[in-house]
């Protein structure tokens, strides 16, 4: 009773702090929210079950392996705003640094169809498991259903209805993250306390296919590069700033949250279920279950409209307008349904990791060519480096087959 109370005085908390006038007003925190809506939103419930099935007790390492990988690629995008935007701005841009950008903006559109597919399809999932029915066909029809109401509401209201529905969710469910946070901790001290308790840490038989795992779970760190595309919001130093805060801030807590729940996770490398972390959560309080159901809805569904209102605006600068937002809201919601009724949960994470991974190689090219003349040896070293991590993502990440 007492954690109960407890988890809930503390989410209460956090959301009367997160909803106060000079922390909604606030520039900086509001192109914080975007990025960092999308980062939380790609499957941080999600992401404990992953790493457990793929390499056990070992996940926070895994997990720092991803965050670091996911900062490097934060600082190609950083360069980027800071370097390539000035030349694609002006007049006489060069024509292959154009191609290449044009092509990346087509790519993340393509991606960001199937990001939005994953994010909804997982939604379905922990609604579905809050009414106890467990049912693929079901879950379909619910993300269907969703994914109409968001082409609606983007061509009803536009980029604003979009927004709007997106800040009150990124709130709440940081509330929530917060509270689950302080809710493994104190569990984690009572299980430390018993004799005999260990954490497992089983050698990782194949780590060619596990490694091509962890490649296929890219999606669970995605979303920074949203900040990218604000431009005509914010000011170039904002963007690289606000961009920043948001990897730092989602990657302390993906980690405190993997390292928090190892002990939680026990054998659970033996199955493998996306909705697994609420059954988890009931060994810590009661109230949990229940307060992560609204987290998974609240962060799936902020993602899912970060990335169409996303990929709807990509849509229509690349048909140079021929398309508006609003129909490009609704082509994404269109593919994204087709997409869900064709493949799934864990195919569509993998599908959408690839295509996220070709954007930052093209990011990583786009960056390479802005570069030049300018004597940033450091730099182009790791832009290679980084490359080529990618074009592995690309050519060998396969899903979690279970």
């Amino acid at each position: 009773m007492f954690e109960n109370t407890l988890l809930l005085a503390a989410a209460i908390v956090v959301v009367a702090l997160l909803f106060q006038p000079r922390v909604r007003h606030s520039r900086d925190w509001r192109a914080t929210i975007t990025p960092l809506a999308s980062i939380i939103g790609s499957g941080f419930l999600v992401a404990a079950p992953l790493l457990a099935h793929a390499v056990n007790g070992w996940a926070l390492l895994a997990m720092a392996g991803i965050v670091l990988m996911a900062y490097g690629i934060g600082e190609v995008i950083r360069y980027n705003i800071r370097y390539a935007e000035p030349l694609l701005s002006t007049a006489q841009q060069p024509n292959f640094l154009l191609v290449v950008e044009r092509l990346s903006g087509l790519v993340l559109s393509i991606a960001y169809v199937i990001s939005v597919a994953f994010y909804l399809r997982l939604l379905a999932s922990f609604v579905l498991r809050a009414m106890e029915l467990e049912s693929e066909f079901l879950a379909n029809i619910v993300t269907t259903g969703i994914l109409v109401f968001i082409a609606l509401m983007g061509l009803w209201r536009g980029l604003g209805g979009l927004e709007s529905m997106e800040e009150t969710a990124v709130n709440i469910k940081l509330a929530i993250i917060v509270s689950l946070l302080f809710g493994l901790a104190w569990f984690d001290i009572n299980w430390l306390a018993q004799t005999g308790n260990e954490i497992s840490y089983r050698p990782v038989e194949e780590w060619s296919y596990t490694l091509r795992l962890l490649a296929g779970i890219l999606l669970i760190i995605q979303g920074f590069e949203t900040s990218r595309y604000l431009g005509s919001e914010y000011d170039a130093e904002t963007r690289i700033r606000t961009m920043r805060y948001a990897q730092i801030l989602s990657g302390t807590i993906y980690l405190l949250f993997i390292g928090l729940s190892l002990p939680l996770l026990g054998d659970f490398h033996e199955q493998r279920d996306e909705t697994a972390i609420i059954d988890l959560s009931a060994m810590v309080a009661a109230v949990l279950p229940a307060m992560l159901i609204v987290a998974a809805v609240m962060s799936q569904f902020s993602a899912a409209v970060a990335d169409t209102a996303g990929s709807g605006g990509l849509l229509s600068e690349s048909s140079r307008h021929r398309l508006t937002p609003g129909i490009g809201y609704a082509l994404v919601a269109t593919i994204a349904i087709i997409l869900v009724w064709s493949a799934s949960i864990f195919e569509i994470i993998t599908i959408a990791s690839r295509a996220f991974a070709l954007y930052y190689l093209l990011q990583c090219v786009v960056a390479l060519l802005a570069s030049r003349g300018r004597g940033h040896l450091v730099q182009r070293v790791g832009f290679v480096a980084i490359a080529s991590l990618l074009l592995l993502v690309v050519l060998f990440a396969i899903p979690d087959g279970g």
